[in-house]
């Protein structure tokens, strides 16, 4: 889950968004395909483009951000806001365009609340994971987890860590010197094989608690050694897993057992798939 970075859906069809510069964008191509019914959307908003935008070329009213793709990589975009989709949705004739208008805005006023009230932002993150069936306890070190997460990657971002590149590697130093696993290969162990998947959303509870833990120390370490950079920033991050690492060492000497587990939730449907596939193999 990633406020900044989130798919919505209308009418059972999903729209790539991002935050920037203070406001949603939208994928136009995502647009198009709802509203058009086109099965070749690219070409569609190309022609759409020549036709009714041609004059705006050198100041369109969209603009090129990286969103993920169904491959699992991000690629430039076009994008446009709440404003500049209005008059993009008046050049394709549907009869979509009116609820879809309703729903960019409610969206848009969504977002707003969340800004204003970050608890309600809160409030649909528990919503969404109640729904998709995980239990209140790990709900909440989940949730506390994300802010823990939120803390981190501000502090990165005050000391020039900006590229979201960068932030990956950093993460992966966290997972590496806790778990002895990057986060690619602790999802690879447990089963998980769509990229777009959040590994924090299959990990167990003390898996949770000492991914929390490790970014905790990392927060704490990179504010107390005053890094900056990514290169200090890599430092901490290393420092910050270790501690995570020593935790869990003593913890797993005590119990017997180790705490990096192959276990991780599942929606039904693909739980069934799973058994569906052992079956048939």
């Amino acid at each position: 889950m990633d406020s900044d970075s989130a798919l919505v859906v209308f009418q059972d069809k999903k729209i790539r968004r991002l935050w920037h510069n203070d406001e949603w964008y939208f994928s136009v191509v995502d647009v198009v395909e709802v509203l058009a019914e086109s099965p070749t959307p690219r070409q569609y908003w190309g022609k759409v483009k020549d036709r009714e935008f041609k004059q705006l070329e050198l100041s369109p009213i969209w603009v090129q951000l990286k969103l993920q793709s169904s491959d699992g990589k991000s690629y430039m975009t076009d994008c446009a806001n709440t404003k500049s989709l209005f008059r993009i949705i008046q050049a394709i004739p549907s009869k979509k365009a009116e609820p879809f208008k309703q729903w960019l805005a409610q969206v848009g006023y969504e977002r707003i609340q969340e800004i204003e009230n970050p608890e309600i932002a809160q409030d649909r993150i528990k919503e969404y994971y109640e729904l998709k069936g995980y239990p209140k306890e790990w709900i909440d070190k989940r949730l506390r987890g994300i802010a823990v997460r939120q803390e981190l990657t501000d502090e990165w971002k005050e000391r020039g860590v900006i590229k979201t590149k960068n932030f990956a590697i950093l993460t992966n130093e966290i997972s590496k010197a806790t778990f002895g696993k990057t986060v690619q290969e602790y999802k690879q162990f447990k089963g998980i094989q769509e990229k777009s998947r959040n590994l924090r959303d299959h990990m167990t509870d003390w898996e949770l608690i000492l991914t929390m833990f490790g970014e905790k120390a990392t927060t704490d370490i990179t504010k107390k050694d005053d890094s900056h950079g990514f290169v200090q920033c890599m430092t901490s991050a290393n420092k910050g897993g270790n501690i995570a690492k020593r935790a869990r060492k003593d913890l797993e000497e005590n119990l017997g057992e180790s705490i990096i587990s192959n276990n991780n939730f599942l929606p039904e449907d693909e739980k069934k798939r799973k058994r569906i596939g052992r079956i048939q193999t």
